[in-house]
């Protein structure tokens, strides 16, 4: 990525947060275990609130790194929750009343211009699946049935007293610990109790594992894919109507500028280029890290139902390679290929490209008629719109027809 000064704020924003995130769990963890030294606000703040706030800043910490992760990767959610979590940092750490304390507070203070300034750059928007929801809304209904259920029968249990004490039963069951310290009775008093531990387990136990596996995977998914360089199985299926480009090279990037200019285009990169590939997946770009001439890749891209397909691979043998496979995928589909060399262009279309473009021949044309007085941008339009309309292909002294 492009050493730019925008690049440099936004990072200086998520490694604040991280930052903030890491001070937090550990100024809590440091006043729960006691080992906080007074800060000048001690006197005046109970010891009872500063071990609460102690345990509450650690929970905000693991939340503030959730919302790092989400900044990292562009999300507008991150942006609002990263907005909430840090004033909450900055009172828990006053409330603390530590001198461990005091960085939390400056560190979170600092961070807010930051935030603030870069507030544009998180727009990606974040939308759960219908089964990540219907996962989330189970885990909740689960908890709330035990926690309800243990409370409404606390008379039949031994150790609930409040709603905290059915709430703490009920996450401990449902993790399978089992300390044992709070049991329903014993005798046939309690047959009620015993009965509803056993739902309340089943539940709960069914609620975490499959909340855990729909909300986590695709997490594990997108990492492994962007260590790997390849398109998630999301990513895959949501391809249809799109343009596929083959290959990786000069080209590529004003060719995925023009895609993206495009409203309601989407595309996907195929490329034995692993470095290009984990830079393309960090843009979010879909990319599938294979050799564009094989006929498994194309058919994971799903080029029976693509546009059109674009080669540019700088290598015109591999591009002729390329083009066959594809023709022969989708024999209706438009193929446009980049000829590196302009003797190779009459060789792409007969292998089964539509349309063949030598850049350096375009190139020449365009700087000659500028040479002679015309404007670039109408020698541009003028040669582009003529070849588009298969009106301007010009006879070279080899005989090959170019653009």
């Amino acid at each position: 990525m492009e050493l730019t000064r925008d690049w440099v704020t936004v990072r200086a924003s998520i490694v604040l947060t991280f930052a903030v995130a890491v001070l937090s769990i550990l100024a809590g963890l440091a006043q729960i275990g006691g080992l906080g030294v007074d800060g000048p606000l001690a006197p005046y703040v109970p010891s009872v609130i500063r071990q609460t706030v102690g345990f509450t800043g650690t929970i905000t910490g693991f939340a503030m790194l959730g919302s790092g992760f989400a900044l990292r990767n562009g999300y507008r959610v991150g942006w609002y929750s990263t907005a909430v979590l840090l004033p909450l940092t900055a009172i828990q750490g006053l409330m603390q009343a530590s001198v461990l304390s005091l960085p939390l507070v400056a560190l979170s203070v600092l961070s807010v211009p930051a935030l603030v300034i870069n507030r544009g750059r998180f727009d990606r928007t974040y939308s759960p699946s219908p089964t990540q929801l219907a996962a989330g809304a189970a885990l909740v209904s689960a908890v709330a049935y035990g926690t309800v259920g243990s409370y409404a029968l606390r008379d039949q249990f031994e150790g609930i007293e409040t709603i905290v004490d059915a709430f703490y039963f009920t996450v401990v069951t449902a993790s399978t610990v089992g300390y044992g310290d709070v049991h329903p009775g014993a005798g046939p008093e309690s047959d009620i109790a015993q009965l509803f531990v056993l739902s309340a387990l089943v539940m709960n136990v069914a609620a975490f594992a499959v909340a855990l596996g729909v909300l986590l995977t695709p997490a594990i998914e997108a990492q492994l894919s962007k260590a790997l360089g390849k398109m998630t199985e999301k990513q895959i299926d949501l391809l249809d109507d799109h343009v596929l480009v083959l290959g990786y090279g000069d080209l590529t990037e004003p060719i995925l500028e023009e895609l993206d200019g495009r409203d309601g285009t989407t595309y996907a990169v195929v490329t034995t280029n692993e470095t290009a590939a984990k830079r393309l997946d960090e843009r979010s770009v879909p990319v599938l890290t294979a050799d564009s001439s094989d006929v498994e890749p194309l058919e994971r891209a799903h080029i029976a139902d693509a546009r059109a397909v674009v080669v540019a691979t700088e290598n015109d043998a591999q591009d002729a390679l390329a083009i066959l496979t594809a023709r022969q995928l989708n024999p209706s589909i438009r193929i446009v290929a980049a000829a590196t060399q302009r003797e190779n262009v009459n060789k792409l279309r007969r292998a089964g490209a539509n349309q063949v473009i030598s850049p350096s021949s375009l190139g020449g044309h365009i700087l000659i008629d500028c040479a002679f007085g015309s404007n670039s941008d109408e020698a541009t339009e003028e040669l582009l719109g003529g070849a588009l309309d298969g009106e301007a292909n010009r006879d070279l002294s080899d005989g090959d027809t170019t653009v």
